[in-house]
């Protein structure tokens, strides 16, 4: 159980990070490295899911 509501969580974190994105993204002033450094942040987290996921299904 203690792995799913770890995958829950990293699902909440990303979600966070897609509004996050969005809302620079619609600011006028964006800055284009926050907004790189954040969709990577992203990416490591959908990974990480993915991956425990994985092992979830394994087990």
């Amino acid at each position: 159980m203690a792995l799913e509501s770890h995958i829950a969580e990293l699902r909440d974190r990303h979600r966070s990070l897609e509004r996050e994105i969005q809302n620079e993204i619609l600011h006028p002033s964006s800055d284009n490295l926050r907004i790189a450094q954040l969709k990577k942040h992203k990416l490591r987290l959908k990974e990480e899911i993915e991956r425990l996921e994985g092992k979830k299904s394994a087990a």
